[in-house]
């Protein structure tokens, strides 16, 4: 019987899941194929999502990366459950001994011990407060956070210490933290982005599988508004040849909910992702396949993908051009071109633990 582990998975066994296979990492020293012998008869079971226990010493990742807006950010879990077929997350699953398939979105890491690590980090005399990022690399919002509540504490501390932060994610789970995140938002200390990568909900549910439908992504967008957070729609990522038409009816949605700004990003197919993203079009869209990848190509100088910073959120070349125009016209039409406004970092402090000596003054 197939293991979790072959490289090709019934359709049966991963109804639910975004990738259609689960080759080898690209560090292992063996390459599992799966070899259908028909002697199997039985109905293959469904995958389950497993989480290991990591106790990381440090949560607060660096990074120097010219096109984006932030140097520090925090991943309250490896691999993501949500199973987006284009996540741009699923090499880094390698690392560990994992597939970038499969095993991404079912073989799971959680990091109980990141606030009090958190705390710690920040607690440190020379610690300089900028903007920490959560939700850039996988979603802090994933299903698995409900019994875990790993992003709850981080918040939780974050809120204690008054520290600006950014959170990007898909997932409802979000609404269960706008105690927090509404009072620090009320400061100057928070915005969410919310990602929409398509108003199709039969589209969404094979790209995207256990992400909320597009309808109840805005309506999270709308009742973040509501509790006066700061929120950017983030048409995350643009499909070419598949999603790119709905760029300017997903921007006119967010902003009727109460997005106040927005962004986009092009599909990036880095390592693994190319051939997984492939498979699933093969699967779902046959008649779009070739059109999307010649586009991608055409974007790409004609790769799969160019990691050249600068280009590689939005790609090069006519069309590339074209989709830059499209949104820019969008966004000043609905009113979405200005900025969030600056989070504050002169509110950072860090707040007195039981038995220190108090200021007079």
């Amino acid at each position: 019987m197939e293991s979790d582990h072959d490289s090709k998975i019934r359709a049966e066994a991963r109804r639910g899941r975004g990738a259609v296979s689960n080759a080898s990492g690209r560090f292992e020293p063996y390459q599992r194929v799966a070899i259908d012998d028909g002697w199997d008869q039985e109905v293959p079971r469904a995958l389950k999502t497993h989480v290991a226990i990591e106790n990381p010493r440090r949560v607060i990742t660096r990074n120097q990366s010219p096109d984006i807006g932030f140097d520090r950010s925090i991943n309250p879990y490896r691999g993501c459950e949500h199973g987006c077929i284009y996540c741009f997350a699923r090499p880094t699953h390698a690392f560990l001994g994992y597939s970038a398939g499969l095993d991404f979105e079912t073989q799971l890491i959680a990091r109980p011990n990141a606030p009090r690590r958190l705390e710690q980090e920040l607690s440190r005399p020379r610690y300089q407060v900028a903007p920490i990022a959560i939700g850039t690399n996988t979603d802090p919002y994933q299903p698995i956070e409900a019994q875990y509540r790993v992003m709850r504490g981080v918040v939780e501390v974050l809120s204690d210490f008054r520290h600006p932060v950014t959170i990007v994610t898909k997932g409802t789970l979000i609404e269960r933290d706008l105690d927090l995140l509404a009072n620090m938002a009320k400061a100057g200390l928070a915005h969410v982005g919310i990602s929409v990568t398509t108003l199709d909900a039969g589209l969404s549910r094979r790209m995207e599988p256990r992400v909320p439908s597009p309808v109840r992504r805005l309506k999270l967008i709308e009742r973040l508004a509501g509790a006066g957070i700061p929120v950017r729609v983030m048409v995350a990522p643009v499909v070419p040849g598949l999603t790119d038409h709905e760029l300017e009816a997903i921007l006119s949605a967010a902003s009727d909910a109460g997005a106040r700004a927005a962004s986009y990003i092009l599909l990036r197919l880095p390592g693994e992702v190319s051939g997984l993203f492939q498979d699933w079009l093969a699967e779902h869209a046959p008649d779009r396949a070739a059109r999307v990848m010649g586009r991608m190509r055409e974007m790409r100088g004609g790769e799969d993908y160019d990691a050249t910073f600068g280009t590689r959120m939005v790609g090069q070349g006519t069309f590339s051009a074209l989709l830059r125009h499209r949104f820019a016209i969008a966004r000043t039409r609905l009113g979405l071109g200005r900025d969030l406004p600056a989070l504050r970092r002169d509110l950072f402090a860090v707040p007195p633990r039981a038995g220190d000596q108090l200021s007079l003054f």
